[in-house]
């Protein structure tokens, strides 16, 4: 029963010092990684349908419509989002956790480069949308976007806690159990 107390604190301590590790600094690995995966195949993209051309992160159609792909647009606090989601949820099987971690970025991936193709031919046709649709894209779209993604993740994958609140359940299920033992050598 100890040993399994004990796996039990240490999947939680790895869960969440991987949190934090990946979070310094300042997200850097998200966007090391999602950076290339968002601007080559958006790049791929707009060469079907534009005359295009790619600098470091920014893809110029018609040789004079800039579009820069800046750190907002990786979207990588979005991913990182996702990963505490499936980090805070105790008793998933490894592979079984790569796999939905692998799935949720994929999803984001296709919808984000989906997203800043739609904005871009927006912004490229110079129209009146542009602004106000990449706001509802930046302020609520995101959002609803990993939102969506985790609520079909916890469907497909019957994932059976809850971010966070399943672990302090635990942690508190221990401390109960602390003083009832306690209580009992007293007698």
């Amino acid at each position: 029963m100890k040993r399994g107390i004990s796996a039990r604190i240490k999947d939680v301590f790895i869960r969440y010092l991987i949190l934090i590790l990946v979070a310094l600094p300042n997200l850097w690995l998200f966007y090391f990684i999602f950076t290339p995966l968002t601007t080559y195949p958006l790049y791929a993209l707009f060469s079907i349908f534009f005359e295009t051309s790619l600098s470091g992160n920014i893809i110029t159609l018609y040789n004079c419509v800039p579009i820069e792909l800046i750190d907002a647009c990786i979207a990588g606090s979005a991913y990182y989002l996702l990963l505490i989601l499936n980090l805070s949820i105790p008793n998933i099987e490894f592979a079984k956790r790569i796999k939905i971690i692998a799935v949720s970025f994929v999803s984001l991936l296709l919808i984000n480069i989906l997203r800043i193709f739609f904005l871009s031919v927006l912004y490229a046709s110079g129209s009146s949308l542009f602004d106000i649709t990449h706001q509802i894209f930046w302020y609520l779209g995101s959002i609803v976007f990993v939102v969506g993604i985790w609520f079909v993740e916890v469907s497909i994958f019957k994932i059976k806690g809850i971010p966070f609140y399943s672990d302090i359940k635990f942690f508190s299920g221990l401390k109960k159990t602390g003083k009832s033992k306690g209580s009992n050598k007293n007698k």
